[in-house]
């Protein structure tokens, strides 16, 4: 016996205790028979090699082993896959990698880019919007003898300053939402002071975030010619506001962007959310199956079923909400070179009166017929495949032994919502784990569970009663794209809040160069509405373009996204129109607090220093 070191949470691997593999075939017949059936994929090998070098050598060696034992149904190669890359590429596709979880980081760390790059132009907005302030200041310190790269290097300076000062504040921010950040992901994150390469990577980012947003309002300010400024006149020209135009353009841009595509996964969760289960999930659990439970497991049923809070039961190799078994299977006028896997499911009698669905042709397995031990029943999707004119009677095969069709069942989403429901077939057979029970309705549900366990307590003493709920496990199904969904709304809403501040810098610097001309048209009868209307045409046309640059590409890249799912949600039109008008809504808001306030404000003050 030995004692091992907490497992980190963020460890791929889960387990509270180690059992010699020896131990396993003791105790289970099936396992003692099986892990020598080389199609049989149920066993995990982990392999450490004394030369990592050599892990193509090895594969070499080992590719070509399924074709050696027989198994050559699938043309399947064998190969080793590095550990330390399951955690981030753990998704294939006919044995090629296709990502994981690293999929969700590179996009979420693109978004973050991109909101940290949205924030330095609001840094440049908001710097150059005060540049009518430091005018003077600059003019004098080149009068003094002060050159321009040393006032660039100046305004640089206090730029990595603020975004040091803003570091600071980050990192705290981020250590008193870290719990929630938690919560919202699922995991259990934290911050490696002690780590080099967060030291490394919080100076890069510091400094790059200094530079890049300080850059051009250091050469911007720097560029003023003190006799010009020094008199109080304005240097800005014409074209001055072009460059801060095309910057807020492109903020409002990926914002509109953020917008639509969370609302289009949330039109995709919804979609596959609402989609026909084929079975009734309500007041349905499961219960893995030991040797104690299986060997009493008609005792259980009935007293079960006599106790009033079950109304049926039934044993399965896998719940309800998992694939745990697939085989191929044979059928009159099938062409030899097709080779389909068919979902397989052991089970005893009452499997679809436990689960709730539905024969649609033929019958369930029944105790009035022995012959049931060599019947089969399939779903619909597998008639499709086989294309059977009179089904009912017809004999399949399956591991080369003949089995009758007794019946047709309801399509059953057992795997992974987003996919097509997959043929299946079920058959009675020993080879189970699962036990499901179905409860009677009730308002006590607790009450319902404590009698339940009660009458397991009787035979299985030894071992809690550990059930799941049906309708739980399959919500989990959608953690992924939920977390997806919650942290793609969230990055939409910093992105709009962060373009908003923005907007306002250069809503207010546009007012403050535009003070003189806006007395004069007060002056000269100009009323408030047209002097808002004035200020936000400009605006209004800045959020129009920057909708039709985004909408395009947000249709292109989320079909190609959605392309990945067979069943996938087609993108609306509505949910362009709506973004489009939040956005000019929202723009137009933020604009407006600027604009009453210029046209409100006294013509007389703004045209004293003419």
């Amino acid at each position: 016996m030995g004692l091992l070191k907490d497992i980190p949470k963020h460890s791929s691997f889960e387990f509270e205790f180690l059992l010699p593999w020896n131990y396993r075939r003791q105790i289970s017949p099936w396992v003692l028979e099986n892990e020598s059936n080389w199609g049989n994929y149920s066993f995990q090998v982990y392999v450490e090699l004394d030369d990592p070098l050599k892990k193509n050598e090895v594969d070499d060696n080992i590719k070509d082993l399924l074709k050696n034992h027989g198994e050559d149904e699938i043309e399947s190669e064998m190969f080793l896959y590095p550990l330390e890359r399951w955690r981030l590429y753990s998704n294939f596709e006919n044995g090629i990698e296709k990502g994981g979880m690293s999929n969700f980081v590179q996009l979420f760390s693109l978004i973050a880019i991109f909101i940290i790059v949205i924030a330095c132009i609001n840094f440049m907005n908001l710097s150059t919007a005060r540049s009518e302030r430091r005018a003077k200041e600059v003019g004098i310190r080149k009068t003094v003898g002060s050159s321009r790269g040393s006032l660039v290097l100046q305004f640089i300076a206090e730029s990595i300053l603020i975004s040091f000062l803003a570091y600071i504040i980050a990192v705290l921010m981020a250590e008193a939402l870290l719990p929630l950040y938690n919560n919202l992901v699922e995991k259990s994150l934290f911050i490696d002071y002690r780590s080099l390469e967060f030291w490394i990577f919080s100076i890069t980012m510091i400094l790059i975030t200094g530079l890049i947003s300080g850059s051009y309002p250091a050469f911007y300010l720097s560029s003023f010619e003190p006799i010009i400024v020094l008199k109080g006149k304005s240097q800005v020209g014409k074209n001055a506001n072009m460059p801060r135009k095309i910057l807020v353009t492109l903020q409002f841009s990926f914002s509109i962007f953020l917008i639509i595509g969370t609302l289009v996964i949330y039109d995709q969760i919804q979609l596959v959310k609402n989609r026909q289960l084929g079975y009734e999930q309500s007041n349905l659990i499961f219960v893995d199956l030991n040797e104690e439970l299986d060997r009493n497991y008609q005792v259980i049923k009935n007293e079960l079923l006599q106790s009033g809070v079950v109304e049926a039961t039934t044993v399965s190799n896998s719940p309800i909400t998992n694939i745990n078994s697939n085989n191929f299977l044979g059928w009159p006028g099938k062409p030899e070179d097709m080779r389909v896997l068919f979902t397989t499911i052991t089970c005893q009698y009452d499997y679809t009166k436990t689960m709730g669905i539905k024969v649609m042709e033929g019958r369930d397995f029944s105790e009035d017929f022995v012959s049931d031990s060599t019947a089969i029943i399939v779903n619909r999707a597998a008639m499709k495949i086989m294309q059977l004119e009179n089904p009912i009677g017809t004999e399949l095969d399956l591991w080369d032994k003949k089995r009758t069709l007794i019946g047709i069942v309801d399509d059953v989403m057992m795997g992974s919502p987003y996919q097509e429901v997959k043929p299946m077939l079920m058959i009675m057979d020993d080879w189970d784990g699962i036990m499901t029970i179905r409860m009677a309705k009730t308002d006590d549900l607790q009450a319902s569970l404590k009698t339940i366990e009660g009458i397991f307590n009787k035979y299985n003493s030894a071992y809690p009663f550990d059930y799941k709920f049906a309708d739980v496990e399959f919500q989990k199904k959608f953690s992924t794209i939920n977390m997806t969904s919650r942290l793609s709304g969230i990055f939409a809403i910093l992105t709009i809040f962060i373009t908003g501040l923005g907007l306002l810098g250069l809503a207010a610097y546009t007012t403050e160069q535009r003070t003189k001309e806006i007395g004069v048209r007060k002056v000269m009868g100009a009323t408030v509405l047209n002097i808002v209307t004035l200020i936000s045409k400009d605006f209004s046309r800045l959020v129009i373009l920057a909708f039709l640059i985004s909408s395009p590409i947000a249709w292109y890249l989320l079909n190609w996204y959605l392309d990945r799912y067979p069943i996938r949600v087609d993108i609306g039109i509505w949910v362009f129109l709506v973004t489009g008008i939040f956005a000019l809504a929202f723009a137009l808001s933020i604009v407006l607090t600027q604009a009453l306030r210029a046209a409100y404000a006294n013509p007389v003050n703004s045209l004293r220093n003419e």
